[in-house]
């Protein structure tokens, strides 16, 4: 039996009030339009696309850490819009989110050991120090640190080190749901295999569900459970990580995956250059929103928003076309 969803998102909707143009009109930045997904207990959704298709709006949004223009957010039964300020304090423990940049997120004034316990301290957990200081040793030690850190400052640690800090925190209050919002886009890349490993074994350790935000899909797909496409604002495909990775069906997903590196030196993966750049959010194209820029476009993709569609058991894509991948 399916285990129900922890996380339902219905046609979320994120639109930015603009005065656009000389005259000064009034319009809207389309940054996420008409986006759904579930994430069940325990899973991992992966979120592709480029800088800009609305993946960290999405993130912040589901957490209410900006204000959706329309759309619902459920967390295991309760909606989310709808909490005040009390119940929202509260829902936050249970969902969390670590930041792309591990060094503008940590106040640069506090200890590590103050940057850690400070969530014990906004949800009034009743602590003392001494307690609240062996959570933070522990968590420390969860996250491949030591008490060593306690007493040091965030500049004085590599951008793997407060990337992991980032994590600890998030962890702090026992979450059961994390947004990691390009949590290894900002650090080498051998610190990135570190902290993507260092997530899987969290996921396997905390029994936690989570959004992984990253326009790589090569470093979501050791992670994720599924993956979801999303490209100006909207959802293009979605399913299991291995359909994505190796069957895609919508063609920015193609062009996405042909930009990744192959390790077999003796596969060589057809490179697909999209032409043209990402169109202005402000005055999307009709139909598709990719169609501007997509190889197989027809007449037929500027009539209509095509809506996700399935093509498979849990697999779905936005694209009218069936006679192409």
């Amino acid at each position: 039996m399916t285990a129900a969803p922890l996380l339902e998102v219905r046609n979320l909707r994120k639109w930015y009030d603009i005065k656009h143009g000389f005259a000064g009109r009034r319009a809207h930045v389309k940054a996420v339009d008409d986006v759904s997904f579930a994430i069940r207990p325990r899973e991992v959704l992966g979120l592709a696309g480029e800088s800009g298709s609305g993946k960290t709006t999405i993130g912040r949004a589901v957490l209410r850490l900006i204000e959706p223009t329309a759309g619902e957010i459920r967390f295991d039964g309760t909606d989310v819009v709808r909490l005040g300020r009390r119940e929202l304090r509260q829902f936050r423990r249970k969902a969390q989110i670590v930041f792309q940049d591990p060094f503008s997120s940590l106040d640069p004034r506090m200890t590590i050991e103050e940057i850690v316990s400070e969530p014990y301290q906004v949800q009034g957990m009743g602590l003392s120090r001494t307690q609240r200081r062996d959570r933070v040793i522990d968590l420390l030690d969860t996250v491949a640190l030591s008490a060593h850190y306690l007493e040091r400052r965030p500049h004085e640690l590599s951008g793997g080190q407060r990337q992991r800090v980032g994590i600890a925190r998030a962890l702090a209050v026992q979450p059961s749901f994390l947004v990691a919002d390009e949590p290894v886009s900002a650090l080498d890349v051998s610190i990135q295999a570190q902290v993507v490993n260092l997530l899987d074994e969290l996921k396997e350790r905390f029994g936690l569900a989570m959004l992984f935000i990253s326009h790589d899909i090569a470093v979501m797909e050791h992670l994720s459970d599924r993956i979801a496409v999303v490209y100006l604002g909207k959802v293009m495909e979605i399913g299991p990580t291995e359909e994505i990775v190796h069957r895609p069906k919508h063609p920015y997903t193609e062009a996405l995956l042909s930009a990744v590196p192959d390790p077999d030196p003796a596969l060589k993966r057809k490179r697909i250059v999209l032409q043209g750049d990402v169109p202005n959010p402000v005055d999307p194209p009709s139909g598709c929103v990719f169609r501007t820029r997509c190889p197989y476009a027809l007449p037929a993709c500027a009539e209509a928003v095509p809506p996700l569609r399935s093509v498979g058991s849990g697999h779905a894509k936005a694209c009218i076309r069936d006679d192409i991948l």
